[in-house]
């Protein structure tokens, strides 16, 4: 019986680990099959990115040909866009319930885009036309190999961090980014592997592959552990989360507004250029224009306009707002990295310690990712400010309140006990939800 027994044991035990191996290897494989696919696209969307904003930095007038751009792009969603008009809300909505194909085609559209959102001076980011590649070749994937419901949701989380990862050159926050975007205080382990394996992937292609090379800022002193010091950091965090909430609030405002003003597509991206040139000319300068790389650059060495992270931020929501393509991340980089050297003075802190904290903290209050923003801190940065830098997401996650930049995330876990949140609530709808006393769980 003791010998029967002891085989059993050992087949289970063999059997688990076949498993466990099996596992192991579809998921390095279809995972690195991702990264190989979004790395690929991201390198070259960032070679392109480069040329159209050298040519556009060599031409400003450039700048006066973006209403025609705006509707150039808005026509060409609206005759071959379909469901890529929804960006990363589709691939949220298709991890989340799984009911719609995410097309090939929202590749292409999103990668012409935003490159003529940028040739032309619209205030976007990067990171929303990566994710989107990601996403969309990802799919592409699943469906040529036929791959089941469930692993084709692990399929487009890989996609996102694929993306992610590469764009940035952060191949640890863009495998949590993956997992953690997906639903507000729920991480989903079972897709960590696959997500590592694209984020890795993909990072590794960009960079060695295609010879993409990332910038990253030197922050050469962070204070030791003080009283004082911890204080100001929180009062700094909790003006990231708000900066952030007002940015995520103001740009999908502006999207409902301009829409229900002015039902045509083409006409509103064409009045939305017209708002960007006036607004150059109340500002006095183009550089809130484009990425806003110049700008975090400036954070880390000079001290910039103390309204900088201001006009930053009006300039991306209205881009965004009208239709026009193209991400929010490397703005919100901006607008945290321009704050945070604005409050330097005031707190008497050092400038490029706090940049470094705002580059990541108002990223989180708009994403909802704490982690990932987080480890890439660390990854941009270095660990030497570690501690203040986990302070300043957790901060700025909670205070930007039930709000964020991707409308179909999930609110998994609410962030106050004192605003309930049914199951299946998403940052859309959650205004319209009541908790205990009439409060609505959006409030922050």
């Amino acid at each position: 019986m003791k010998r029967k027994y002891a085989r059993w044991v050992e087949l289970a035990a063999r059997q688990s680990q076949l498993a466990l191996w099996s596992t192991f290897v579809k998921w390095v494989v279809l995972g690195g099959l991702v990264g190989l696919l979004s790395g690929s696209a991201s390198a070259i969307f960032l070679k392109s990115l480069d040329a159209v904003t050298k040519v556009r930095l060599e031409h400003a007038w450039l700048l006066f040909l973006l209403p025609v751009g705006g509707a150039l792009v808005s026509g060409m969603y609206m005759r071959y866009g379909k469901t890529s008009a929804k960006g990363n809300n589709l691939i949220l909505e298709q991890i989340q319930q799984g009911n719609e194909a995410v097309p090939l085609r929202m590749a292409p559209l999103v990668l012409i885009g935003t490159l003529i959102t940028h040739l032309f001076g619209g205030s976007a980011g990067r990171e929303g036309t990566a994710v989107q590649m990601g996403g969309s070749l990802a799919d592409a994937l699943g469906r040529w190999i036929r791959i089941n419901p469930l692993d084709r949701k692990i399929l487009l989380m890989c996609g996102i961090s694929g993306g992610f990862g590469s764009i940035f050159g952060t191949p640890l926050a863009g495998t949590v980014f993956g997992l953690e975007v997906i639903a507000i205080g729920l991480i989903s382990h079972k897709a960590l592997l696959p997500c590592f394996a694209a984020s890795f992937t993909g990072d590794l292609v960009a960079s060695r592959l295609w010879g993409v090379h990332h910038i990253h800022y030197q922050v050469d002193v962070f204070p030791g552990m003080d009283a004082l010091v911890l204080v100001k950091v929180i009062a700094a965090s909790i003006m990231f989360g708000l900066i952030s909430l007002l940015f995520s609030e103001l740009t999908h405002y502006l999207k409902r507004t301009f829409t229900a003003m002015i039902h045509n597509p083409m006409l509103k991206s064409a009045v939305g250029g017209l708002i960007i040139i006036a607004l150059v000319y109340i500002a006095g300068t183009h550089d809130y224009l484009g990425l806003g790389i110049p700008l975090i650059s400036d954070s880390f060495t000079m001290d910039v306009h103390p309204f900088a992270f201001l006009w930053k931020l009006i300039f991306t929501a209205f881009t965004l707002g009208t239709g026009f393509q193209g991400g929010e991340v490397t703005p919100l980089f901006a607008i945290g990295a321009t704050l945070g050297n604005s409050l330097a003075g005031v707190l008497h802190l050092y400038g490029p310690f706090l940049a470094s904290l705002g580059f990541i903290a108002v990223f989180c209050g708009a994403t909802n990712t704490p982690i990932a923003c987080f480890i890439m801190g660390i990854e941009l940065f270095g660990s030497g400010g570690a501690v203040y830098m986990f302070i300043a997401c957790v901060i700025s996650y909670l205070f930007s309140g039930h709000s964020g930049i991707y409308s179909s995330q999930l609110i998994g876990i609410s962030k106050s006990a004192l605003l309930p949140v049914p199951e299946g609530t998403t940052l859309a709808n959650v205004k319209t939800v009541k908790g205990p006393g009439g409060k609505t769980a959006g409030g922050s």
